[in-house]
């Protein structure tokens, strides 16, 4: 498997519109022509951004942990679901975000796309800069060792 790598301050147009950096474009080669799910974050005020390949893996992981014929784990399912959609970019490499979703990441101007193992957050760059200030770096390396074997 093969991970984006990249961190990139980026503008959001008037119309909602957000120009993919290159790199990352370039890094995703084909997949780019298979089009993106767009989300809410999960643990955060973003958006996640996951390639159809990526998403497709995500949904295998959830079919398997969880089943659709036992009410509470379906809750699960359409809860982690809702507010996913479909996207492309057009072809100027720009990403039309919905305007649902531009309020729900509470996306304004600056922004800041940065790759996460298997998906891209797209955030605030505000919010972003809180978000990395709020774990220490104590807190970070202990978390890091804990967790890297």
């Amino acid at each position: 498997m093969s991970y984006l790598v990249g961190h990139y301050n980026c503008k959001l147009d008037s119309k909602g519109r957000l120009l993919v950096p290159s790199e990352f474009k370039e890094q995703l080669g084909s997949q780019v022509e298979e089009g993106f799910v767009l989300r809410p974050g999960l643990h955060a005020t973003c958006l996640e951004l996951y390639t159809r390949k990526d998403w497709d893996e995500v949904q295998d992981q959830l079919r398997a942990a969880f089943s659709q014929f036992k009410a509470k784990q379906e809750a699960v399912l359409r809860k982690y679901n809702a507010g996913a959609r479909f996207v492309r970019l057009d072809g100027s490499g720009r990403l039309q975000i919905p305007k649902d979703l531009i309020e729900k990441g509470a996306l304004v101007k600056d922004l800041v796309i940065t790759s996460v193992t298997t998906k891209m957050e797209i955030w605030d760059k505000n919010l972003y800069e809180q978000s990395i200030d709020e774990l220490d770096d104590e807190e970070f390396f202990n978390l890091l060792g804990e967790n890297i074997k």
